[in-house]
């Protein structure tokens, strides 16, 4: 086993404080965010789709629980389309099974192919409902051994996908993998990760939210796209390696690429990824959609707790490119 690999599965291992809510408390991120698919792009989701992974590691041997806070589309925390009339049903499916994880659809940043690979272990549609407002669904329970044994990780995984199948309003929601049904009660060495985020950003000029790329061994550069940014403040790139450089950011309801070129030193971290909002002014209810690919267009993963903890920057040090 490689100094790197044996260095990443310890840091998943040892990473037990706040690593089962998604979004994190160290990501800052309001709510994860998907749309019925009749919304308008421009609203801030581009395919109305979101999967997100996450990782039970091999030692724990109970059942678990999958929790949603505020499943449904109406009430409080959720965005009403233009009609005022909220008429959207997502639904949230859970897979286990082998390839639920491993096949490259499901990998992709968009609900294309085999993108639901894997064995369906549970699944359910939401309206507005007033029984979930800003309260919590649980899934399961489930066995560990339900999901696809991932070697390199020591553990297993499962997905959720949560999908917007009818109606044009915006479903803020979030996730919690907990030992109760009734309770988010945390899994030791448990992990979430996502390929693409697609996250509703706070309504306040002096919050920032984070989110974790993590560079994996073998990349040399990366591109990065945002969408529906509706030039809202900046996106500022932070690592070992960068004190803090700006990308370019996305208007209304289109994408802006950026390329960055991965120096040795950041390989095996992550990058933190700041998105900070501009100041005099408010854009309201921004839904941002951010993806990261390789040199050979593979999506990198978003881990919730960075693996190696939040990139700080080290000082004055020689910039090498990989070559």
């Amino acid at each position: 086993m490689s100094k790197l690999l044996y260095t990443f599965i310890l840091m998943i291992i040892t990473t037990l404080a706040h690593s089962q809510p998604v979004p994190n408390v160290d990501e800052n991120i309001p709510y994860l965010m998907t749309f019925g698919n009749q919304a308008e792009t421009s609203w801030g989701d581009d395919d109305f789709s979101q999967t997100f992974f996450f990782l039970i590691p091999e030692n724990y041997k109970e059942p678990f629980f999958i929790r949603v806070f505020d499943p449904d589309t109406g009430g409080e925390v959720d965005e009403v389309s233009g009609d005022r009339i909220f008429d959207t049903r997502c639904v949230y499916e859970v897979f286990g099974g082998q390839g639920n994880w491993s096949n490259d659809d499901a990998k992709e940043t968009d609900p294309f192919g085999d993108y639901k690979s894997g064995t369906l272990l549970a699944s359910r549609a939401f309206a507005e409902n007033p029984r979930y407002d800003n309260d919590w669904f649980s899934f399961g329970p489930f066995n560990p051994s339900q999901g696809e044994y991932a070697a390199q990780y020591k553990g297993y995984i499962f997905k959720v996908i949560c999908e917007g199948v009818l109606g044009n309003d915006g479903n803020m929601y979030k996730y919690y993998l907990s030992t109760s049904d009734t309770e988010n009660r945390l899994i030791e060495g448990a992990n979430a990760f996502a390929y693409e985020y697609s996250f509703r950003m706070h309504n306040d000029n002096e919050e920032v939210s984070h989110i974790y790329p993590y560079v994996e061994e073998g990349t040399l550069s990366v591109k990065v796209s945002n969408f529906d940014w509706d030039s809202d403040g900046q996106i500022m790139v932070i690592s070992v390696n960068r004190q803090g450089s700006n990308i370019p950011t996305s208007g209304e309801d289109n994408w802006e690429e950026d390329r960055l070129t991965v120096y040795e030193e950041e390989i095996g971290t992550s990058f933190d990824f700041r998105f900070i909002k501009a100041k005099p002014g408010l854009v309201r209810n921004n839904n941002v959609v951010v993806n990261v690919r390789n040199q050979f267009d593979e999506a990198l993963p978003f881990y919730t707790i960075p693996i190696g903890g939040v990139p700080k920057y080290r000082g004055e040090v020689e910039f090498v490119p990989i070559e």
